[in-house]
């Protein structure tokens, strides 16, 4: 690991903006693309979002912690919480699916951090709460590690 960062915010969502632009001028030293930077920001804006949303309703005491690391030209983000979790994994990471139908929530949440990102991972965060964590290689020597 050649660098680090950790971000612990509170679980509220005036604090997404400053999560994304956080982790998206880490990377500037490694002279993303304009829309990869975009990429990482929209893949980090979702998943604090829905740590916000989903992991702590009604909770008013909640923390989102984003972690970054750089290895050459790959950068690994996590975002933890320790909200309620969610209860099947794979069906909230199935495109449209929504604990908030009656919301304007679109259920593209983990569908848009994965398309984004090379590589999203989603696992308990024991004993409560979620774990994202998402890769993405910048640069033109991406080819060189598919």
């Amino acid at each position: 690991m050649e660098n680090y960062m950790t971000l612990r915010i509170k679980a509220i969502s005036e604090n997404e903006s400053f999560a994304r632009s956080a982790v998206a001028a880490f990377c500037v030293p490694l002279n993303p693309t304009v829309d990869e930077l975009s990429d990482i920001k929209t893949a980090v804006s979702e998943a604090v979002t829905n740590s916000i949303v989903h992991g702590y309703v009604g909770q008013e005491d909640g923390e989102v912690e984003i972690g970054v690391q750089r290895q050459g030209t790959r950068i690994h983000i996590e975002v933890k919480d320790a909200g309620v979790g969610i209860e099947d994994i794979d069906l909230a990471r199935k495109p449209f699916f929504t604990t908030k139908p009656n919301e304007e929530r679109s259920g593209m949440g983990f569908t848009v951090m994965e398309s984004f990102m090379d590589a999203l991972e989603v696992e308990p965060n024991s004993p409560r709460g979620l774990i994202v964590r998402m890769t993405k290689t910048l640069g033109p020597s991406k080819k060189a590690t598919e």
